[in-house]
């Protein structure tokens, strides 16, 4: 079973290492000591807490009716408008979604950089990527 360092955890939840410490020293997220007595978070744990912590990202059931389940609430960050489509680009926790609308879409929303906005995925090709492990 994989674990992670306080510096890791911190990096794969897009929050400082000093976040990370307050949640464990507060009893928020289970951490371990491993072999050498360096503080470690088990991946398990690990993937249950970024679940539950992201859970409040999204809008509160009911709000919006939709059958896409993947969905990235975070803050617009940047907008480039052409005479047709307009890019989006939502900040999303350490993730950055990059999207291509039309510009009336963009326009009749009200999007543009510091707005709240979620970007919902729907796709039959979703590509997965695994860092190499280093010691």
């Amino acid at each position: 079973m994989p674990s992670y360092s306080i510096g890791q955890a911190a990096r794969l939840l897009g929050v400082s290492s000093e976040s990370v410490r307050r949640w464990a020293d507060g009893g928020q997220l289970r951490m371990d000591r491993d072999g050498a007595g360096n503080r470690v978070i088990d991946g398990v744990s690990l993937a249950a807490f970024a679940k539950d912590r992201a859970a409040g990202l999204h809008p509160v059931p009911g709000e919006i009716r939709t059958s896409v389940r993947n969905a990235f609430a975070g803050i617009v960050t940047a907008v480039t408008l052409d005479d047709v489509i307009a890019q989006v680009e939502i900040q999303s926790g350490p993730h950055r979604v990059v999207s291509v609308v039309s510009r009336e879409a963009v326009e009749e929303l009200g999007i543009e950089v510091g707005v709240e906005a979620t970007a919902r995925v729907k796709s039959t090709n979703v590509h997965i990527d695994r860092a190499d492990e280093r010691s």
